[in-house]
């Protein structure tokens, strides 16, 4: 039997759900989870591909699936599937927090912007220019751009740990920073790591992408069209040559980030249609009767939507799978490797994985400490209020954490080259858990319990 507190309806098994979904929703809310999810889905699949489960976790991976029909389909591995496909929905929130950020967010101030766009091409260039030292040519040169890249998500997880040791504004730079660093990552995947090109497939990406920019600029803020398009538009890709993942990106800078109302507005109307739905109330107490009130209803709920711009409510809705089921997802089908710890030394000094490691750990130092000091030294700009150059070291040292978008590139990279990808993948997973653990424990060291702004 239904129970009333006051004027609120408690249904019967409503409190009990309340106590089991608010401690869950308050977890995944916290920076530290996705990374968590990370951590443990790169555990499972080391696990995995070192026990007597091996041969099935591959088998499982290269498994063939197909959608489609008899004369029109897509047949990949599940490997293939979570990599080309599932991952364009991180790309589509990758592309999202870009539009966002650019626009509204962090760099959409020149002076505040300069800086982590300074620190982020050092953290991008520095490490891809140690990794061609040790690989100046052959087939291993194509892994220069695994280096490149900061996982966003493993990176702020650890900083957070810190707490109150380190200002706010640090957990912010490094967000820009990480931002730019995906932007650059994106370019790198769509310039260099496109081996052959389909002419009639990438006319219909531009044509779909006109369609896209035409749904813009009309005014269309219902996902459904954008959705349907963006399917087409990564088939057009899949065909091209170019990384179909690159879709989700292209697809984000078409969603609309202008809300339909100006808020100003939309709170004038807001009072109207409260005071209609009063009126509404009164001429009918009994709600299921009250027909009137309920159009009143459903119209304000329309206003509340138009009053959202659409790029940020997607951005919203997809930060769940993305974060939550796409990118673990990507972590246990790609971070599985076997491991001979006797053999352990003998990889990680291999040119492949030597220059992984060093640049990621060395270069992305170098990279966005050196270039942030020259840029304050010259005048280009300042540090953030509460910040000095022992936080900027830490967040260099963590910025070598590389995992999601590293493996990605190198699976790109070394696609027809099995060894070589073992050992980027080694490289990647070493210098990631080296990069972490020294950046927290210098965060730690140099930084006191009582650094807020």
């Amino acid at each position: 039997m239904s129970k009333k507190s006051g004027k609120v309806y408690t249904a019967p098994w409503e409190k009990a759900f309340d106590r089991v979904l608010t401690p869950i929703e308050d977890f995944i809310h916290r920076q530290t989870t996705s990374a968590i999810l990370l951590m443990l889905c790169a555990v499972v699949a080391l696990y995995l591909a070192n026990s007597s489960w091996h041969e099935t976790y591959h088998h499982l991976l290269e498994m063939p699936f197909t959608i489609g029909f008899q004369d029109l389909f897509i047949s990949m591995s599940l490997h293939h599937w979570i990599n080309d496909g599932l991952m364009v929905m991180f790309f589509f929130v990758v592309g999202l927090e870009l539009k966002r950020e650019i626009l509204v967010g962090e760099l959409a101030d020149p002076k505040q912007a300069v800086l982590p766009i300074i620190a982020a091409v050092g953290g991008m260039l520095m490490p891809a220019l140690i990794y061609i030292g040790f690989n100046p040519q052959g087939h291993s040169f194509d892994g220069w751009g695994i280096p490149m890249a900061t996982d966003i998500a493993f990176a702020l997880g650890t900083l957070a740990l810190l707490g109150n040791r380190i200002p706010k504004s640090l957990l912010t730079f490094l967000v820009a920073l990480a931002i730019v660093d995906d932007l650059g990552a994106v370019l790198v995947i769509a310039l260099f790591y496109t081996e052959t090109l389909d002419l009639t497939a990438l006319i219909a990406v531009f044509l779909l992408l006109g369609c896209l920019a035409s749904l813009n600029l009309g005014g269309i803020r219902s996902p459904l069209p954008y959705i349907l398009f963006g399917m087409l538009l990564w088939l057009a890709m899949l065909k091209s040559g170019v990384h179909a993942t690159l879709a989700g990106v292209l697809l984000a800078f078409s969603i609309p980030m202008r809300p339909k109302y100006d808020p100003n507005l939309f709170l004038d109307y807001a009072s109207k249609m409260v005071t209609e739905i009063r009126e509404a109330y009164n001429k009918e107490k009994n709600i299921i009767k009250n027909e009137e009130m309920r159009s009143r209803l459903i119209a304000f709920e329309k206003g509340v939507h138009m009053v959202q711009a659409p790029a940020q409510v997607l951005e919203h809705k997809m930060h769940f799978p993305s974060a939550y089921l796409i990118i673990p997802l990507f972590s246990l089908a790609n971070a599985g490797i076997p491991i001979n710890w006797a053999s352990f030394g003998t990889s990680i000094m291999n040119p492949v994985s030597l220059g992984i490691v060093a640049g990621l750990i060395v270069g992305k130092l170098i990279g966005v400490t050196g270039f942030t000091w020259v840029a304050v030294k010259l005048g280009l700009c300042q540090l953030p209020e509460g910040l000095n150059f022992k936080h900027i070291v830490g967040v260099g040292l963590m910025a070598g954490i590389g995992f999601t978008m590293s493996i990605f590139i190198a699976e790109l990279g070394f696609a027809h080259h099995p060894e070589d990808l073992l050992l980027a993948k080694t490289g990647i997973l070493f210098a990631s858990l080296i990069a972490g653990l020294s950046g927290y424990i210098w965060l730690f060291l140099t930084s006191s319990s009582s650094s807020t702004t």
